[in-house]
């Protein structure tokens, strides 16, 4: 079973910037296509970015340009950079695989932002 650990959220101001990184157990990259996704409360789970093993990304609409996700298959991590974060980018953040996900999700990460 794969475990994932989420990590690098926090508070933030309106306009900054953090890099969030996900962990995983094993070497799953080589063929995974990994996302984030990110909850708020009293919300669904939504989808974020996702990287290919090739390392081809998408993004939703609404964060094209703020951003970015990359991974490093040899440490089997992903990351997630989001720049000029806003108030309404405040969620619990999680990694997983895309579009299927592993049966167990981390713990996620909290990230903040404030006006």
């Amino acid at each position: 079973q794969v475990q994932l650990v989420e990590s690098g959220g926090g508070l933030v101001q309106a306009g900054g910037s953090l890099r969030l990184s996900c962990a995983a157990s094993r070497s799953i990259f080589s063929i995974d296509t990994m996302g984030w996704y990110r909850q708020t409360p009293g919300k669904q789970r939504e989808w974020v970015a996702r990287i290919t093993s090739g390392g081809v990304t998408n993004y939703a609409d609404s964060l094209k340009g703020r951003f970015t996700i990359s991974r490093d298959n040899a440490k089997n991590t992903v990351y997630l950079q989001m720049n000029s974060l806003k108030p309404e980018d405040t969620a619990v953040y999680y990694c997983n695989r895309w579009p299927f996900p592993y049966a167990s999700w981390g713990q996620g990460t909290l990230v903040t932002v404030s006006s």
